[in-house]
């Protein structure tokens, strides 16, 4: 057969082809194949894309200095969260030790624990497929009104001759979309919102700068290098005057005088066990938060499914407790409401929002 092989491709080299194995073609041609016929029907050329980024870490003055292990502002989360008798500092997944593995304290936006942005199968076709659908359905504007750059190690792409993406950027933009989309919250007065499990605070940034009409934006997180490291961000970004970070041992008292209309968490909850889940639930029903979003990890299941994670690995159903403290299901949808972008497009998964029925509702 090798033989045989060697001569057909012999005979065909004038014409520029060659025969190959079926199993030996790259998972890329594989996945551009399947995703060429979503480009022709949106009339986008492959090249249109760049990327990713690949150049050394940028960082901004001053970053390197604060951004370290030894820092004493970490050191005094991690003291607190040590002290903080509560099921939300007792992590599953989160462990010591997978902190020091996935979070990087100066390339916090590269691909790693927060946002998995080359793994998961996140090729550049993934990211032609996701950009040209997020552009058709952003009807607030923000791909073209919130900017990006790869500072902390983000990975961007080039999209078109003008606008630079990332993850970060198109999830921001997708998760803000759902919720005007299904809550009208760009046409409210005034908006609080509360993002659970925020990390750098990537969704708070995206949301203080594309959403004129928020009151503020509370951002907490169990794990104290991800407060440590939102504390930083949302200041350097200039945001922290709208978006405001809340250590954990904290947010019960925050929350005591504040009225929130909508508490969000995207793929967190999968991450952690359900008595922390049920700790962070038992705390946007006692303040009776109108609207709850959450973003689970897709799993095989495609998101489908609302699970938490045990430390022994088992996977646990929460969409109970959800509906046991009041919350009802308005909807629940694809990240990308086009099939085929579902099948191709950057980490796909579903949309969830609840709201709490015996809420007062907030003024529009």
């Amino acid at each position: 057969r090798r033989r045989i092989g060697r001569l057909l491709n012999a005979l065909l080299a004038p014409f520029d082809l060659q025969l190959g194995r079926r199993t030996s073609i790259t998972r890329d041609e594989r996945l551009a194949a399947m995703v060429r016929p979503l480009l022709a029907r949106l009339d986008v050329p492959e090249e249109t894309l760049s990327g990713p980024s690949s150049a050394p870490l940028r960082l901004p003055d001053g970053a390197t200095d604060y951004l370290r292990p030894d820092h004493p502002r970490l050191a005094e989360l991690r003291e607190r969260y040590r002290r903080f008798n509560a099921p939300v500092t007792q992590h599953s997944w989160w462990s010591d030790d997978f902190v020091g593995r996935e979070v990087d304290l100066r390339a916090f936006r590269g691909d790693g624990a927060y946002v998995w942005q080359l793994r998961d199968f996140n090729t550049g076709v993934h990211y032609i497929a996701t950009a040209y659908y997020t552009k058709e359905i952003d009807r607030l504007g923000l791909l073209r009104s919130l900017e990006e750059d790869d500072l902390f190690g983000a990975r961007t792409h080039r999209f078109g001759e003008s606008l630079t993406i990332s993850r970060d950027l198109l999830d921001s933009v997708l998760e803000l979309n759902f919720l005007d989309r299904h809550t009208g919250l760009s046409g409210w007065n005034s908006a609080t919102l509360l993002d659970i499990g925020a990390g750098y605070g990537r969704l708070a940034y995206r949301a203080a700068r594309g959403l004129p009409n928020l009151n503020r934006i509370l951002c907490t997180d169990a794990i104290a290098e991800s407060t440590f490291l939102c504390e930083y961000y949302l200041r350097f970004r200039g945001v922290d005057a709208i978006a405001e970070t809340v250590p954990a041992d904290a947010i019960v008292d925050r929350l005591a005088n504040v009225h929130v209309d909508i508490a969000t968490n995207v793929h967190s909850f999968s991450e952690c066990s359900l008595g922390t889940v049920t700790w962070w639930l038992d705390l946007v029903a006692s303040r009776d938060i109108r609207f709850l979003m959450i973003v689970p990890n897709a799993l095989d299941n495609g998101g489908h499914q609302l699970l938490a994670r045990e430390a022994d690995g088992s996977l646990v159903d929460f969409l109970p407790e959800i509906v046991k403290r009041g919350y009802t299901l308005v909807v629940k949808e694809p990240k990308y409401l086009d099939p085929l972008v579902q099948r191709h497009g950057v980490t796909p998964t579903h949309y969830w929002l609840f709201r709490r029925e015996e809420s007062q509702g907030t003024e529009s």
